[in-house]
Formats: C-alpha cells, structure tokens, sequence
C-alpha cells in the first residue's frame, strides 16, 4: 500500500493534480492501457542483444525488452532493420545488405528460438490480434532505410518475405532512391526528389502491400511519394514542424497530405523534435556530465557528425561504451532534473493534441525511437509507456480516441495498405 501511494503522488506532482483527484485518473488510464493494443512503431535494435546468452528475455540495458514491455505493458514493439547510409556503390550496398540480414535474423531468432511462448512475429492487424489475445507479446519488422536494397528491386520482396511492413526510402543522407531531409543544412540535393528508381520502389511497395516510410526522406520526395503510390503512407516516427521546427518533422502542408490520403502520423518521443529549447537546455547540462564520466573511463564523446561517419561496428562499439556512460550516470542525470526542464509526456502530447487538431484523430499515432535516441521524461522506455496514456486521459481524450492513438490507426492503414496490394496483384 505504501509504495502504491507512493506512486500515486509522484504521478501526481508529474501531471501537477492533487493526489485524490489522481488516484481516479490513473486508475481509468489503467483500464484503458490494458484493454487497448499499444504499439510503439520504431524502436531500434543491436545484434549483440540477440544471442543466445544475452536477448531480450533478459532486463538488458536497453529502453525495449520483454520485461519492460510487460512492465510498462507495451503490446507491440516494431524493431527496427536500420543500415546507416554510405556511398552509393556496389560495395556499400552490398556491406549494408549484409547488415540488414543480421537484423532480421535476430529478430526471427527471437520470436522462434529465444522466447515463443512470449513474443510472437506478426506481419498483418489479423496476427497481431491474435498474438495479444493469446496474452504474447508481438514484434513487427519495418526498415529504416532502403540503402542496403541496392539498385535491385527484387529485394524489396524478399525484405517483404522476411517480415518487413514498411521501409523508407532514405535516411541522414540522400540515397539511391529519393532526397534526405538532411539536404535541407546545405541546400545541396541529388535527385529533387525520387529518382527514376525510387518511383519503382513506391510502385513496387504498392504492389506488395508494404506501408512507405516518410519520416526521413525530403519534402518534395514526400509530396512526390503522395503523388505515386496507391496506398496510404506512414511517417513511423515524426512529430509537428509547427511546434518544432526541425526538418525531421511535418509542416502542415505535409500533414494535410496525410488527411487527404488516408495515412497515420505517428508522434515521436525524440526530445530533439519535441522541444528544440528544452532539449538544447537539457543537451549541455548532460554532455557535461557524460563528458566528465566518459573522461574517467578513458572515453571520447563524439558528435552526431562523427557517429554517422563511423562504419557499422565502430558505430556499434561506440554506442556500446556510451550506454556504460549512460547507465553509471543515471543518479547524476536525475539531479539534473531538479536544475534543469527536460522534454516530457506533456511537451510530447502537444504535438498528439496539434495534429489531432489539424489533420483528425484518424490520422496520428505513437513512437518512441527507443534505443535510437529516443525517449523523454516520463516515458524513457517501454515500462513508462502507461504515462503516455495518462496524460491523453488527462486532456480528455476517450477509449476510443486513445485505441486509435495507440495502434488503431495504423492497423487501419496496414490493412488498407494490404488491400490496394491484393488489387494491384488482381491486375
């Protein structure tokens, strides 16, 4: 009883109502969080936590695994196939290829050989419900990034056959298929768009029924996608440009596209792209205190630049060290709260509360990023995530509403991204 309590006024100081009003308010967010499907649609994943000795089984370092997801009770986790973009020859589609291989290996290693009796693959809305209904787990597959596709199409089938649901064209980097947002910091772009062989892909994508991706590419790749495909688009991870202004987000002309076309936006919990002033404020109060804990392990931070200009594994390694960095300043770096406003649930739900606004309920979704640089006060990984849904409950927002939110939405797209397939192969 004491460490109910206890909860109930830490929740109550995070969502600023007194703690009888609360008590009623988290208990109706219970209710709804359990009986609603929750899916997180892009949370990234290291190969090295695939393994036999060391999965997701296991309360690993990570912000998503199986016990924070039956913590925070997280249905489904879409784990993600991400290659890093390189140079556009046949040796580094080939090395990315490989990559992407090893990522869906070990997501397939996870759900037949580490853990079937608690978490299951699901490639439709039809497994995915009868996945949760039987009381599993689900994982989804998408790809961040068509890099390691090559120019050879017929891989888009095959990433298909392997489970995949969505991918995007691009990520930090215009690749083979379509610009990056990324071009935005010089001006500098290579196709104005999709090039020849990215308006392949969409149709390809059409044709299979695999949801495109737009939270990385361009603008005006974007606007071009909505022109070419014949399916409903997803942004699997982006928030409102109007609220922050980063080109990793929608502007509004964007987000009017989405209504139009029947697509689903759904949110991050980035703080980047959340809250540009509170993240840079929070930002230099933490890389002084990862700076000094990196210094005493003999450990050079980099820089964004400098991490993407790594190969795979001295990305992987770097990443590795960083998250030793991380966990052992953890005490420190909830200190900092005290001194400093950081991104949280409710800097996040504004952007939920705009788009529902502008483009309609129908239209917006949930992500974190989870161990891709996501997460935000209060919702920093998988075992928070009822957080999310106390602060809808707090703004009002119904069951029904929140269902949609949280993975109502895009199983409708999915579904009719499937449909469109199934008439395209009619034909």
């Amino acid at each position: 009883m004491k460490l109910k309590i206890s909860l109930l006024l830490f929740l109550a100081g995070f969502l600023n109502l007194p703690a009888q009003t609360n008590n009623s308010l988290v208990e109706k967010a219970k209710r709804i969080h359990e009986k609603v499907i929750t899916i997180d649609t892009h949370n990234d994943i290291n190969v090295a936590n695939f393994t036999e000795n060391k999965n997701y089984t296991m309360n690993l370092g990570t912000q998503v695994n199986l016990p924070k997801m039956d913590q925070g009770g997280l249905d489904v986790s879409w784990l993600i196939v991400y290659t890093g973009q390189d140079e556009l020859t046949a040796e580094g589609y080939a090395a990315a290829y490989e990559n992407a291989i090893q990522k869906f290996e070990s997501i397939h290693r996870l759900t037949k050989e580490y853990a079937p009796e608690q978490i299951g693959l699901a490639t439709n809305s039809q497994e995915v419900r009868k996945l949760v209904s039987e009381g599993k787990k689900v994982a989804m597959i998408g790809v961040e990034n068509a890099y390691p596709v090559g120019k050879d199409l017929d891989r888009i089938e095959e990433f298909y056959d392997r489970g995949a649901r969505y991918m995007s064209l691009s990520h930090n980097g215009h690749s083979q298929f379509c610009d990056s947002n990324t071009g935005e910091e010089d001006n500098v772009w290579l196709h104005n768009g999709l090039s020849e062989l990215g308006k392949k892909a969409v149709a390809e994508m059409n044709r299979l029924g695999m949801m495109i991706d737009v939270s990385h590419p361009s603008k005006e790749s974007i606007k071009q996608m909505f022109e070419l495909s014949k399916a409903p688009l997803i942004a699997s991870h982006s928030s409102a440009r109007a609220l922050c202004n980063h080109s990793r987000n929608l502007d509004d002309e964007l987000l009017d596209l989405f209504k139009k076309h029947g697509g689903v936006v759904q949110t991050v919990a980035f703080s980047a792209y959340v809250n540009t002033e509170k993240n840079d404020a929070m930002g230099d109060a933490m890389k002084e205190v990862y700076a000094r804990r990196a210094k005493e392990k003999g450990i050079e931070i980099l820089s964004n630049k400098e991490v993407e200009a790594l190969n795979e594994k001295d990305r992987k390694a770097y990443f590795e060290k960083f998250r030793e960095v991380r966990e052992e300043a953890g005490s420190e770096i909830d200190r900092l709260k005290d001194e400093v406003e950081f991104v949280n649930v409710s800097d996040f739900v504004d952007h939920i509360d705009y788009m529902v606004e502008k483009i309609g309920i129908d239209h917006v979704g949930i992500s974190s990023d989870f161990d891709g640089g996501g997460g935000i006060a209060g919702w920093d990984d998988a075992s928070e995530s009822l957080n999310v849904t106390i602060e809808l409950v707090k703004r009002g927002y119904s069951e029904e509403e929140i269902a949609k939110l949280w993975g109502e939405n895009l199983l409708r797209v999915l579904d009719e991204v499937e449909a469109v397939a199934r008439e395209m192969q009619k034909s």
